[in-house]
This record gives structure tokens, sequence and C-alpha cells, in this order.
């Protein structure tokens, strides 16, 4: 029998109503390294998808890659598949949910998708025909700089294509790696695109995508924190003035080598997302192990409660006191479930508790470290740090002080612990604060030689004290 030929695809694209006019002139890019950042709801990634399904009908493959691998399904894998279906591709194309595996029937091309939290695998991709082309690197700023160079040694091998790589991203803090590499003295702020002989950086904002509604870029518009308005809706590299937490790292570790786990749960379902966090509190040594999350949307109680009860088992888990109807559901579907107390003053015990700690943070918990990496307090018109935090992309930092409320708690008692007689008892009368401590009581001194002090319901002169002044 002879050999079949592969089938050639001929396919007519009318850029108009499918592109953002902005990347047209970016589909035929063949920069080895294309970076594409900004600000949200700019369509980067809905571009590099889009591209990337029409370079694999032209025989490229493609690795496509994020921090971890739980993240790819619900997001590079489905722009994809959207990708897809927008060009009426469906019959050309296999899809493997199992493997992360999308293949180009009648050319044999691939996207794989992987996560950068399994070295090993990264190691020993290949597709089923010829060698990766292209690399795309999605959510880029949660990655490391040594993850781009490993994924460099994955360009390797002969092909008629020119190799590249993709880095999509928001940007954060100028103090990344990314901003330190391609930025640093080759990007002016106020630019939107340059380039040289091996990289071009094209930045994009909401104002480009022609496919928002008018209530997305008016909640992008509207948006108060300077650094989140900076960042998100200006895709500008920011700079936090008031970073609440800086006693973290990252590193490895057994998470299930403990025996004191907290458990913390923030409710949430479309806008914001459900939150569940797993710890490790070791008091001897002041530390503090992140040891798993859960952070997606649109889940109900039902599905949050499967996919963390094989973790929890019969754990207690402190939940956001706000939905208590959640709170028994959980408990209804065999979860150790109970209220948080939460209360005046919580949050900010709570946090003051969480920086005493020396906080060890497991690569795998990704959303984790986005969001303590840019938690901050308020400003005020002056600049000043206010000692309430900025109320956003906070749910996992919500459900870790559920976590740990009984030990912020004792802190709590600790800090607040009463000023009583006993304490001015053993001041010395001449020192400083011993006055005000007296006044601060009310303390009044009668009886045989002024020796029956009590405190008094109100605060009595200073010539009732028993400095006699």
């Amino acid at each position: 029998m002879a050999k079949q030929s592969p089938i050639d695809i001929k396919v007519k694209i009318a850029t108009k109503g499918i592109f953002n006019p902005v990347y047209i002139s970016h589909i035929n890019n063949e920069h080895r390294i294309q970076i594409y950042f900004g600000g949200s709801s700019s369509g980067k990634s809905v571009f590099v998808s889009d591209r990337a399904v029409l370079d694999i009908i032209q025989g490229r493959n493609y690795l496509i890659c994020r921090k971890t691998a739980n993240t790819t399904q619900k997001s590079t894998f489905n722009e994809i598949k959207k990708s897809i279906v927008k060009f009426q591709l469906s019959a050309y194309f296999t899809i493997n949910k199992s493997d992360k595996i999308i293949t180009c029937k009648p050319n044999g091309s691939q996207i794989i998708f992987v996560g950068l939290d399994d070295v090993e695998k990264v190691k020993s991709i290949t597709p089923a025909k010829g060698v990766i082309t292209d690399i795309w690197i999605e959510e880029a700023t949660e990655t490391e700089h040594a993850d781009l160079q490993q994924l460099e040694k994955r360009l390797r091998g002969m092909s008629k294509f020119k190799k590249r790589i993709h880095i999509t991203f928001n940007p954060i803090l100028k103090s990344h790696w990314i901003y330190q590499t391609f930025f640093k003295g080759f990007w002016q702020e106020g630019q939107s695109y340059v380039d040289n002989d091996g990289l071009s950086i094209l930045k994009t904002t909401y104002i480009d995508n022609d496919f928002l509604e008018l209530e997305d870029k008016q909640a992008l518009e509207d948006e108060s924190d300077r650094y989140h308005y900076e960042v998100y809706t200006q895709g500008n590299w920011g700079v936090l003035g008031h970073v609440i937490y800086k006693n973290w790292k990252i590193e490895s570790f057994d998470s299930k080598a403990f025996d004191n786990y907290k458990n913390g749960v923030d409710w949430g379902f479309s806008k914001d997302p459900f939150a569940f966090i797993r710890t490790h509190y070791d008091k001897t040594r002041n530390k503090l192990y992140i040891c798993d999350e859960v952070c997606e949307i649109n889940l109900l109680n039902r599905d949050s409660a499967k996919l963390i009860k094989d973790i929890v088992l019969t754990e207690q888990i402190t939940c956001d006191s706000n939905e208590p109807k959640s709170v028994r559901e959980f408990q209804q579907l065999g979860l150790n479930a109970f209220s948080a107390k939460k209360g005046k003053g919580s949050v900010e015990y709570g946090i003051k508790f969480l920086q005493s700690l020396e906080i060890i943070i497991h690569p795998k918990c990704q959303s984790f470290i986005n969001e303590i990496q840019t938690y901050q307090y308020k400003s005020d018109k002056y600049g000043e740090a206010l000692p309430t935090p900025v109320k956003k992309d906070d749910h996992l930092l919500d459900a870790l002080r559920y976590a740990l409320e009984w030990e912020s708690f004792h802190m709590k008692v600790d800090i607040e612990k009463p000023i009583t007689l006993d304490t001015i008892k053993k001041k010395d009368i001449f020192s400083k604060d011993f006055e005000e401590l007296e006044d601060k009581l009310g303390v009044v001194w009668k009886g045989a030689n002024n020796t029956s002090p009590y405190i008094s319901e109100e605060f009595e002169d200073s010539s009732d004290s028993i400095t006699g002044y």
C-alpha cells in the first residue's frame, strides 16, 4: 500500500473581528523571545492562543507551561480549545484531556501542556513528530529564572521553523527577575513596543481589547488602590510601599510529614474564588509551613468539599463565619468544619501573629505566593500607611487567618493584658511612667497611712495621688 502523504490544511482567516488590531502585526513575529505583557483583560493570552492554533496547522509544535500543572486545565488548555472552536477547526484536532496533549490530525503536530513543578517531566518531553519549536510561558511572573533556563534547553533539534519563546503576564514588581533580565535598561515607561535582534516586547491594556463589555472596562477604571490601578489597569510595573509580609520564603518540603495541621476556608464562587489553605504550625521553632491550597472560582460546596476531603480527613477546618449555611453543608458532607469567631480586631491581631512567624511556602502553593507578595496596607492621601490592609486578592490570606485564629487569639490576649494594681506596685514611684500609670488606673489611696489602694470608678485629681502634688 502506498504511503499516504499528510493532508494540507488551507485556512483563510479574516483578521477583522477575530484579532484585536494591536496584535495583527505580531501574527508572524519571528523574534526568539517575545514578551506580551500589560494590564488585565488586554487580550494578550487570547492572541497567543489563537496564533498557536494557526501555527500548529502549519507544522509547529508548542509546549505550553505554567508554574503548576493543576492551573493549566482551567487556563491555557481551555483557551486553546476555545481558539480551535473559534476557527471552526474542531474536526482537525484530537484532544487528550488526561495527558493534556492536543494533536493536529492531518500533520501530527502537537500542543503539549505541562507544569514547571515537575522538572523531570519537562526534561523528557518531546512531541510525537519533529521537535518543540515554540514555548509559551503563561503567567510568567509565577516562574523563576531557572525555569526559563531549563525551558530554553527544550528548543533544540533540526526544524524548518525559527524557534521562539512567548512570555505573557501582568507585571508585578520591578524587583522581579523578568524586569531585571529583559526590561531594565531596554524598556522605558510610556512605550508600547520595543524590539532588537532577538527580543520583542509589546505592552497592551484593556483599552486595546475591542471585545470587552463596558462594565468590564468600568471596573478596571474604578480601581481605587494605587498599586492595583498601576499594575492591572495601566499595565505598569509596580512598586509596593507598604508590604505587610516580608517574613516568608519559598522552599520545598514534605508537606505530609507534619502533625499539627491547621486548615482554613474563605468562601467564594464566581467573582471571588473558594479558598482553602492547609498549614503546619511549629510553635517550638516559631515557623509556619504553607502545605496545600485550593483557590478556584465556580466551585459548588460539594465540589470544593470533594477536593479537600482527602487532604484533611477528620481534621478541623475553620471557615469564614459569613456563610453559616455553607459551613453547615460542609458538615453534612462529612467535613469537620466550624465557623471562625472573628470579631473586633481579629484582622489586626491575625496579621500581627503571622508577622511574628517565619513562613515557609511550598512551591506548589503558587496562588498563595501571588497573594502574599502583593498584600499591602492602605495609604492615606500623604502616602503614609494606614493600619488597614487593601481588601483585594487576599482570599487565601483570609483563610490562613481563620486557620490560625486560636493561636492569634492568645497573642491578642497577651497584647491586651490589662494593667492592674500589681503593675503599679512594681514600679519605682520616681520613674517617669509611675504617675502616668497611676492616673490611667485611677488609683486612690485611703486608710491608715494611705495603705489601702483601690481603683476608683472615676479618675481622681492629681492632688489625690500618692505623690501629693
